[in-house]
């Protein structure tokens, strides 16, 4: 670990030890973690990181979609330095995705307590709602009712992949809020993340400076074909909604490795019903996951989608219907900030690299009502939502350091004692 003498002098330690124990609520036999949003798991993580927050003497408030901040004041009133992320996971997740943005603003304001420094502004540490998107769809969801780009009563009516909805499961947890909706202003927004990815590890990088986050494209496409018997349908006089389904998942590959570049495309849930070995599956329900950092080339692999979609459909004898799970545009950040936090990188000694995300975050909705950035840490082998999912403490605490160092930057140190 390179020798950091960061401005705020964190604790990588304290930081890793509360990870594991939050990884500790939804573990699975394997190992990570299956905290799926609004589930009893989820209430029992909040619980904890509630409880974390109220022993640092934070203010604590929930807002009617659950997303929970926690605030150290400033000695002036006004916007906060907010640093955030999420602690839903996905089924199969690992212990830091999201989890470790949460948690390590949570050091930072305990940092500040333990050094006695005060801050001009007030920092706040945000745990979003539904970023993975995993039960409900939007991902990001929380955030995207934050800054009010999404309809509260909209997202409290979304139904899980379970049948449930929002709004229900929510108040089951607890964490229906009364707060109001965008009372906690950021003055900026920084959002601390393993890099989910390769590229960092690969290239012996300590630091990725995040310039923004590529564009997402979520569709569910239905098809529906014809029950038969195996085998007695000839091949010629099937209705096969399986095997239409299969030509769209190849040529969902197709359209990603022509584009090529930065472009990728995943089929990551296929259902056939009835799901029986020996019948002609009469419905398959599919999801395609397309990204690229601009969008005039995510709007070209939609067009060909659709298009492969309607000639497969065509020449298969089924019919179909498409929905939109979730669509965003890329998102570039504050190019200042971004600049602040590789130099900040930088004067800790930090080797950096400018990269975008391949993965969506909270910060892409915080980027639109305020200056936002990421930093990102190696994650090993690449592996994220993965249950073998891992970042060395020693990469953790280079992180870490650069966000305290910035955080304390960015709300001011007062003259007065904390």
């Amino acid at each position: 670990m390179t020798d950091l003498s960061p401005a705020l002098p964190v604790n990588g330690d304290r930081l890793v030890a509360r990870l594991k124990a939050l990884g500790q609520v939804g573990a699975l036999p394997e190992g990570g973690v299956c905290r799926l949003a609004l589930t009893p798991e989820d209430g029992a993580g909040r619980d904890l990181v509630v409880r974390w927050m109220r022993d640092q003497k934070l203010q604590v408030t929930i807002d009617p979609i659950g997303n929970i901040f926690a605030t150290r004041k400033g000695t002036q009133d006004g916007p906060s330095v907010m640093i955030g992320s999420h602690i839903d996971t996905v089924a199969t997740g690992g212990i830091y995705d999201g989890n470790l943005g949460v948690l390590a603003g949570l050091e930072v304001l305990q940092a500040l307590d333990d050094a006695g420094i005060a801050t001009v502004q007030p920092v706040t540490v945000a745990a979003f709602t539904n970023e993975e998107g995993a039960r409900f769809q939007p991902d990001m969801l929380g955030s995207l009712v934050h800054v009010g780009d999404l309809p509260l009563q909209e997202a409290l009516d979304t139904i899980s992949i379970d049948g449930t909805r929002l709004g229900d499961d929510l108040a089951d947890i607890g964490y229906a809020g009364t707060a109001p909706l965008g009372g906690i202003k950021a003055a900026a927004y920084l959002e601390y993340h393993i890099e989910q990815g390769p590229v960092l590890e690969a290239e012996g990088i300590d630091i990725g400076v995040v310039e923004g986050v590529q564009g997402i494209s979520w569709t569910e496409i239905t098809l529906s074909g014809r029950a038969s018997h195996a085998g007695a349908t000839p091949m010629r006089l099937r209705r096969d909604a399986g095997l239409a389904a299969a030509r769209i998942a190849h040529g969902v590959a197709d359209i990603a490795k022509s584009i090529g570049g930065d472009m990728v495309g995943t089929v990551g849930s296929l259902r056939l019903r009835p799901n029986l070995v020996n019948v002609v599956a009469e419905m398959a329900q599919m999801t395609v996951d397309l990204r690229h950092p601009q969008e005039k080339v995510l709007a070209e692999a939609e067009a060909r989608l659709a298009a492969l979609v309607a000639r497969v459909a065509e020449e298969e004898h089924v019919s179909f219907t498409r929905r939109r799970l979730a669509r965003f545009e890329p998102v570039a950040f504050d190019g200042e900030l971004v600049g602040r936090v590789e130099k900040t990188a930088k004067s800790l000694g930090l080797s950096t690299r400018r990269m975008f995300s391949g993965a969506g975050h909270d910060a892409q909705m915080l980027a639109r009502t305020c200056p936002a950035a990421m930093v990102f840490v190696p994650s090993i082998a690449g592996l994220s939502h993965n249950t073998a999912e891992y970042t060395a403490p020693d990469d953790i605490a280079n992180g870490l350091a650069v966000l305290g160092t910035l955080a304390l930057d960015l709300a001011g140190r007062a003259n007065t004692p904390a």
